[in-house]
């Protein structure tokens, strides 16, 4: 058995960047992007009003002073004279300050009598305006490597950018084995399970920008599981669900070595998951995750998102640990990592008494996973704890 951090670079370094593509703007949330994207224009494009109200000349701003209102500006439809001394137009917010001009005062602060204003004593502090490039100007840049966010996609629209270079998806092929499984909806007989881990990691990939087929469910047979590893040409990354370990009936790691898989590792130290594998078929990655349902996931969270960020050339791929204090004491633990399910309320975090890997219902009620190194010795409640949010 190799440690996880062992485990963790040697999947890392089956998961090289994938090549680049261009997509529409309006495609591209959740997508990495690969090269900057360039304002080619400024925002605002002009110095722009903030308010409803006045345009007028600074210099000539006093409670008391009147102005002869000489035109309109609003938002796509500005003033085209210049502005001179005593005279005022009238504009609304986003419409371009006239020439001439560099306040406003708003509305609330002048009283109007047909095309003449006089200001209030009320008059409030500030310009009301906002400047030419005050958000951005041309040339800023948005920098890849990142994933764009939807506050990152309204940025790069108003930079005036239609089409982004991204990193293209990672295809993920997934496979679960095992004569025990039918697909949800159906009739299991009376020795069989319905497959559950193949949802969890198709939703899990996807959130993490990759492409989830579910190929059908190989069955216990050399036959079956060549016949399915087939379908999965093209995948990036082929992600196998059980029969990973030693059993008569664990075909996986043989099947995939006389398909030319070389293997980078066979089990780690860790739990629950020991029985984990990977290895590289030509260009395609493999992940062999156990078959226990809260394995494969934990397994998914640890292993699977790191590939897939570090194939979508994300820096930092692995998710630093976070901490919080633990909310009971714990025992002395064994030779292997444990990645404990627990529930993080306000900066304590407490794990479920049962960890047993078959209990997805408690997966499902965990927001976290509490972290406890090998041969970690008994800790107290109150101490700093590294955890990964769930």
């Amino acid at each position: 058995m190799i440690s996880v951090s062992e485990a963790l670079a040697r999947v890392l370094a089956l998961a090289a960047p994938l090549p680049t593509e261009a997509v529409p703007l309006a495609d591209a949330a959740g997508r990495v992007l690969a090269e900057d994207a360039v304002a080619t224009r400024a925002q605002p494009p002009f110095d722009a009003s903030a308010m409803d109200g006045y345009a007028l000349r600074g210099a000539e701003v006093a409670a008391g002073a009147s102005f002869d209102v000489i035109g309109e500006a609003a938002a796509g439809a500005g003033f085209s004279g210049t502005l001179g001394a005593g005279q005022a137009v009238r504009i609304f917010t986003g419409a371009p300050v006239p020439e001439g001009a560099d306040h406003v005062v708003i509305q609330e602060d002048v009283a109007r009598d047909g095309d003449r204003i006089t200001l209030l004593p009320t008059l409030g502090q500030g310009t009301n305006i906002r400047p030419k490039g005050g958000d951005f100007g041309a040339g800023d840049r948005v920098t890849a490597p990142r994933r764009l966010r939807p506050s990152d996609l309204a940025l790069i629209a108003a930079m005036n950018v239609a089409t982004l270079t991204v990193i293209r998806r990672p295809e993920v092929a997934i496979i679960g084995t095992g004569d025990e499984l039918v697909m949800p909806g159906t009739a299991p007989g009376p020795d069989q399970i319905v497959a559950s881990n193949l949802f969890g990691l198709k939703a899990m990939i996807e959130a993490e920008g990759g492409r989830a087929r579910l190929l059908p469910i190989a069955r216990d047979t050399n036959a079956s599981l060549k016949a399915t590893f087939a379908l999965a040409e093209g995948a990036d990354l082929v992600v196998t669900i059980g029969g990973a370990s030693v059993g008569e009936h664990d075909l996986v790691a043989g099947v995939a070595q006389s398909l030319g898989v070389e293997m980078a590792f066979h089990k780690v130290a860790m739990r629950p998951g020991k029985p984990l594998m990977s290895g590289r078929m030509g260009k395609t990655a493999m992940l062999g995750l156990p078959g226990n349902p809260v394995s494969a996931l934990v397994c998914g969270k640890v292993f699977l998102m790191p590939m897939l960020r570090a194939m979508q050339g994300l820096p930092d791929p692995i998710a630093a640990p976070l901490t919080a204090t633990l909310g009971t004491d714990l025992p002395a633990n064994g030779p292997r990592a444990h990645y404990m399910r627990a529930r993080l309320v306000d900066g304590t975090i407490t794990p479920f008494d049962r960890q047993d890997s078959s209990l997805l219902s408690i997966l499902s009620e965990a927001n976290a996973l509490l972290i406890r190194q090998p041969a970690d010795g008994p800790i107290t409640r109150g101490r700093d704890v590294p955890y990964l949010p769930l």
